[in-house]
């Protein structure tokens, strides 16, 4: 390819800047818990009270819990590893995913709206995720485990540089 002015240079993808906040690992953690929690919680108590079936349910709950516990040691610190995100004044940019990574980038021209969610475990972790919504037939752009006021710094950035880029968004 020939340099210089004029000249097309190829885009290379890189890894965004930043990772989710360190406290996500907990979030993701109880997550998981919680998950595991419920399954567990019905096949001990069905087998608590199914003398026929006991032999098979109590096992697989043992079972269960133990795969539960450890995807919530494991998994979480994976997911803290390989997600990362980052804001220019050109695009959002974020790459997910552990054993299929996705990357993901909006340009702030085709942002819709921009919101700020944080479920109860988010709020007990004092996280936030952005979510930036596109014409994009793929849906929106989310950024998890983003301390609260980060967050919301993220958003107000992110609404001002949208409002100053030309566009109509669709």
């Amino acid at each position: 390819m020939a340099r210089g002015e004029g000249a097309v240079r190829p885009v290379r993808l890189r890894a965004p800047a930043h990772t989710p906040d360190p406290r996500a690992i907990g979030w993701w953690r109880a997550q998981w818990l919680l998950l595991t929690a419920a399954p567990v919680t019905v096949l001990t108590v069905l087998g608590a009270f199914l003398a026929s079936a006991r032999f098979w349910l109590l096992p697989a709950a043992a079972v269960l819990a133990v795969l539960g516990i450890g995807c919530a040691v494991v998994v979480p610190l994976w997911w803290f590893r390989t997600h990362r995100w980052e804001v220019t004044d050109q695009a959002v940019y974020v790459r997910t995913g552990v054993l299929w990574q996705e990357w993901r980038i909006a340009p702030m021209s085709r942002i819709q709206t921009v919101d700020t969610v944080r479920g109860p475990l988010e709020q007990l972790c004092r996280l936030a995720t952005v979510t930036v919504t596109t014409a994009s037939s793929k849906g929106a752009v989310r950024i998890e485990g983003l301390d609260h006021e980060l967050a919301a710094e993220l958003a107000e950035r992110l609404t001002r540089i949208t409002q100053d880029t030309p566009g109509d968004a669709t």
